[in-house]
Order: C-alpha cells, then sequence, then structure tokens
C-alpha cells in the first residue's frame, strides 16, 4: 500500500532553513530540484578518459544486477541446459533471484550517468550454483565457474557489450571477485553422511572447526564430493579437494578466520602455491576477455596475507601489458581498525581497501550522536596507509552496503528515535562527508532512491524495478511517494539530484579529489567539524560540516583569507577571515581565492 509521504524541503543541501526550521512540502514540489536540474552539471563526459583516469577522480555506484533492472526476461531462470545453474527464481522471497540482469544495467546507463556516476562496481557475476538450502545465488557469492557469465544474468557477450557500452559514455566497469572459496559442493562425512547429501548430521550449527594442530595430530575431516558432482567447477583444478583447507566452519575470528569454511562454502588453500598461480591465471583471464577496469576483492581479511602481496602486483601488471594503465583493485577489510585495513595496502600490496574505519566513524557521529572529534582520530591514522603505491586519498568511503545494510536503515533502528526529517539530514550530511573528504565516494543503489530497508544483508538488497517483496514494499521510503513496488528510478528524487550536484562540485573541484587534508576544527560533542584541502598547486577548498541539531557560528582561525562559498548554491556570501554560522545537519564548502 502506497503511503501518503511529506518530504523536507531541503535546498540543494541546506538540510535547515535559516531559522532552523523544516518546511514540509512534497519533494516533487520543491522548486530548489527544478533549478538544480536546470544547471549544466559535470558528468563522466566532463572528465579524462576512462583508461587514462587516475581512481580519485570517480564517482562509484555499488550495485546487485540482480536487484537492478530486468533487461532480458528470457534469462530470469537461468540456465536452460546445467540444472546446478537454473532455477531460484522467485521475486516474492528476498532470498531469491528476482530477474535484474546485465541488459538491465545497459539500459540504465543514461540514469546513472545522469547522477554523476562514472565508475560502476558489479557484485559477483560468475556462474553460480543456483540453489544452496534456502537461497539462492542471487548475490553472486557462491562461484563455480570463473570463466562465464552466471546465466540468471546473461551471457559473456551481454558483459561485453555492457562493459563496451559504458566505456563509451566514459564510465568505468569494476568486477567483484573472490579468492577465498567457491561454492558449497565438498561435503564431510562426519558432518554430512557416507554421501555426504545430509544437511548437517550434528547437532551444531554446522561443522565444528578442526585446527591446525588438530590436523597435525591426524585429527582431520574425511572430505568428499557427491556422486555426480565431481567436475561442476571450472577451471577443472577447483574439482581437487586437495586445494581447499576442509577443516570445517569458521567462527570468523582467529586462526579458523583464514582456514575455515563459510557456512559450508569451499575454502580454497591459498596458502598453495599451485593456488596462487592458478587464481592468478583465472583472473588475468577475466581481465584480458572482458577488459574491466579493475576488481573490488570479497573477503580479503579470510585470505593469508602472502597470496596478496603476490596476487595483486601481478594482476595490475597484466592489465597494464594489455593497455588498461589505470586498472585499479581494493579489498573489502571488515574491520574498524585502520592499523589492520592499511596492513593489506602494504604488506599485502593491494592498492586500496574500503573504509569500514571511516563507515564507523560516520555512524558515531551521525547515528549515536558522538563528538566530531571521532573524525579527527579517524584521519589522525590515515599516515598508516602511505607507501610508495598507496595512500589514504585512495580509499573507497560509503555509509552502508548490502551486508551491514544501508544508513538510513541504522538512524531508523537506533535509540534516538529521529523522525524522518531527521533521517533524510544525516543520510545527506553522511553522504556529502563520503563525496568531499578524503577518498573515493560510493554510493550504494537505492540510497538514491531514498531506501531504508530493515536491516542488513537480504534486508538491504531492495529491488530498483517494481518487487513483490513484502518486507521490502511496506518500507517508509525517504522523500518519496512512492514504495519499493513501484518502479523507482526517479531522476527528480531528491537524493537523486543532490547526488548529481554533489557530483559535479566534486568534479568542478580538484582540490576535492587530490587535495592534502587539514583539521582546522572540531568539537568533543556533536558540532563543528571543518577542514580545508589543498593541491599541490594551491588551489584550496574549505568543507565546514555541522552534526549538532543547532545552527553554530565558528571562527576557524584563517586570518585574512577570502573565500566564496561554493555550497549551498542558494546562499551567496563569503567567508571572511574565518568565521562563518552553518546550520543544523548541513554543511558548507568554500573556495579559497
Amino acid at each position: 500500500m502506497k503511503k501518503s509521504k511529506i518530504a523536507l524541503l531541503i535546498l540543494s543541501g541546506l538540510f535547515l532553513s535559516a531559522c532552523n526550521e523544516t518546511k514540509p512540502i512534497h519533494t516533487e514540489q520543491s522548486a530548489n530540484l527544478t533549478q538544480v536540474k536546470a544547471l549544466s552539471l559535470k558528468n563522466a563526459d566532463d572528465l579524462p578518459h576512462y583508461l587514462n583516469r587516475n581512481i580519485q577522480d570517480e564517482v562509484f555506484y555499488f550495485v546487485m544486477p540482480d536487484r537492478f533492472y530486468n533487461g532480458n526476461t528470457d534469462n530470469d531462470l537461468g540456465s536452460k541446459t546445467d540444472i546446478i545453474s537454473a532455477g531460484g527464481f522467485d521475486k516474492a522471497d528476498k532470498g531469491m533471484y528476482h530477474g535484474g540482469d546485465i541488459q538491465g544495467l545497459q539500459a540504465k546507463l543514461p540514469y546513472l550517468k545522469g547522477m554523476g556516476i562514472s565508475a560502476i562496481w558489479l557484485t559477483p557475476i560468475m556462474r553460480n550454483q543456483a540453489i544452496q538450502g534456502d537461497s539462492s545465488g542471487y548475490h553472486g557469492y557462491w562461484i563455480l565457474d570463473f570463466n562465464e557469465i552466471d546465466p540468471h544474468l546473461g551471457s559473456n557477450e551481454d558483459l561485453k557489450n555492457f562493459i563496451n557500452a559504458a566505456h563509451k559514455e566514459n564510465i568505468k566497469v569494476f568486477f567483484d571477485i573472490i579468492t577465498n572459496h567457491t561454492a558449497d559442493v565438498i561435503k564431510y562425512v562426519e558432518c554430512h553422511g557416507e554421501d555426504g547429501l545430509q544437511y548437517l548430521m550434528k547437532e551444531n550449527d554446522g561443522c565444528l572447526y578442526k585446527t591446525l594442530a588438530q590436523v597435525a595430530a591426524g585429527d582431520t575431516y574425511q572430505a568428499i564430493i557427491p556422486k555426480g558432482q565431481e567436475n561442476l567447477k571450472s577451471p577443472a583444478w577447483l574439482n581437487d579437494k586437495k586445494y581447499y583447507h576442509n577443516q570445517g566452519d569458521t567462527t570468523y575470528e582467529g586462526e579458523d578466520s583464514i582456514y575455515g569454511d563459510f557456512s559450508g562454502l569451499d575454502d580454497i588453500d591459498t596458502n598453495s602455491p599451485e593456488v596462487v598461480t592458478g587464481m592468478t591465471e583465472i583472473f588475468k583471464n577475466v581481465i584480458s576477455e572482458f577488459k574491466p577496469d579493475g576488481f573490488r576483492i570479497d573477503t580479503v581479511k579470510h585470505v593469508n596475507m602472502e597470496f596478496w602481496s603476490e596476487f595483486s602486483p601481478a594482476l595490475v601488471a597484466h592489465a597494464k601489458a594489455i593497455g588498461i594503465p589505470e586498472f585499479f583493485m581494493f579489498g573489502e577489510v571488515y574491520s574498524g581498525d585502520s592499523k589492520e585495513l592499511s596492513a593489506y595496502t602494504t604488506v599485502g600490496k593491494m592498492q586500496s581497501v574500503l573504509d569500514f574505519s571511516m563507515q564507523f566513524a560516520l555512524q558515531d557521529t551521525l547515528i549515536k550522536q558522538q563528538g566530531t572529534h571521532k573524525l579527527v582520530e579517524l584521519f589522525e591514522r590515515d599516515h598508516y596507509y602511505k607507501d610508495s603505491d598507496s595512500n589514504a586519498h585512495q580509499l573507497l568511503n560509503f555509509t552502508g552496503n548490502h551486508d551491514m545494510g544501508r544508513f538510513a536503515g541504522m538512524l531508523k533502528s537506533s535509540d534516538f528515535n529521529y523522525s524522518e526529517a531527521e533521517i533524510i539530514q544525516r543520510t545527506m550530511l553522511a553522504q556529502a562527508m563520503v563525496y568531499f573528504l578524503r577518498g573515493v565516494p560510493i554510493v550504494y543503489y537505492g540510497d538514491e532512491q531514498g531506501f531504508v530497508g530493515d536491516g542488513g544483508d537480504k534486508d538491504s538488497r531492495q529491488d530498483m524495478m517494481p518487487s513483490l517483496v513484502d518486507s521490502y514494499n511496506d518500507d517508509d521510503l525517504l522523500a518519496n511517494v512512492k514504495t519499493t513496488a513501484d518502479d523507482n528510478f526517479d531522476e527528480n528524487h531528491l537524493f537523486y539530484q543532490t547526488f548529481a550536484e554533489y557530483a559535479d562540485i566534486y568534479y568542478q573541484y580538484p582540490a576535492l579529489r587530490f587535495g592534502e587534508q587539514e583539521l582546522l576544527y572540531a568539537d568533543n560533542k556533536p558540532g563543528i567539524f571543518a577542514v580545508s584541502r589543498t593541491t599541490k598547486n594551491g588551489n584550496k577548498m574549505v568543507i565546514v560540516f555541522n552534526t549538532a541539531k543547532k545552527a553554530k557560528t565558528v571562527n576557524l582561525g584563517l586570518s585574512g583569507i577570502n573565500a566564496v562559498k561554493i555550497f549551498p548554491r542558494t546562499i551567496a556570501d563569503e567567508l571572511v577571515d574565518g568565521t562563518l554560522t552553518v546550520a543544523a545537519l548541513s554543511f558548507s564548502l568554500y573556495q579559497v581565492k
């Protein structure tokens, strides 16, 4: 059932009026949206050619193709010849395939370009085991075949066509890849019976992990592959049990986080030199065939560090050798510890990682209402990332994702009982920090349409196309008269328009992409957080955020400077000698003259 929605008037990012009162009107009636849309906003066309473009020029869109747009209903049921990758289509079940595909992504390239997106990151697209337990491989993380695209998403040719089309629009394409595990094919007699077909004979939540010490003492599982499944994986070497750890299920901590199975998924023995060579060749072939612009790498912290130090440089070198000079890889290391994150860009020789530490700092300041000193603590650790080929400016910034959930959903479920208007303000302020503080911004698909969600995992993987999932369709979308039962590609949506404007500003001013960041002011309570960003040739921006629920006046101690306000565009004033007032839950951006 559609709800009558009242949206907060946001004047291009001025989240509260000068008197700090909300002005509720329908989003569609906001005159300022018309003003913003009339502007000639910069997009991918205004950037350097995709082949030669630095990662710090990008604005990413992270999308789960199955939940985006159905461009070809003929592939909804997956393979017509291979039963292991067939079926699992049920649009009413949040754990099943919903029909989105590669052709659907291609059809929506104009939508993404209009929002200022310059790089698209896809969840894994290789052929999956369609069904495991009571769920499907709609998300792409249960790979059987590293040589072809999952038939639910299309064909290899469809993917090449999509990449070519994106490149014609000067938009990059990044694949999500996995080296930690494959689909769950290998079973253990002790857990699954002599035939391997029983589901967890033991009365526990999985097959208890066997430690390295146990294995060394001869206490091991008897690994088997059920009859008829001996040759499911490709390349063929992946069917050999000796290339897996076979030690039971991980608890995601300590030793077993490296050697254990993720919920039964077959954990690849990346300590093996043969596996290092084999996985490197797999992804060299992927690069050669499809010509993506880079990889996001899944479950990085669950693979031994030595693997990354060989694997990562080899793929970057291969890409450069075949004409992709700016090929870029970033890993998923689920940790809020900057020191742990940075180990993978220094010791592990990976170019970058997703900045979970920043996401946690955004939660602290904008959801938990802690002081902006939490951001200071974050950026004081940036030096950990500095080495010959990486630095904190190349980290990937985000507010939420397909595992932890959406930022709006975190606000909704917090103990502060935020109103819809305040959820909108805090969500938009978080996104502004992602765009304008050091690092590379990512928009999680659906955030630009006010998606909220009931939590993480399946609850944050809503459909952009009309959904039949009840738990999605009862969501109260932000600044939106629609529900997820409707088509949600509204280019007039407040968030879509604001993100497009953020991208325009991000592209216009090099200091927002390449400028060194210097702290100007912070509070030990909700309030002002101000930084400057300055390029080597002296271009300088000042960005001032206010996380408090009241307007704040601050002197930044910038004696003698003169700066023109760039954002919000609706207020034309100057920053003189560093004194300014910032509206509640808002930000101001200045260009120093």
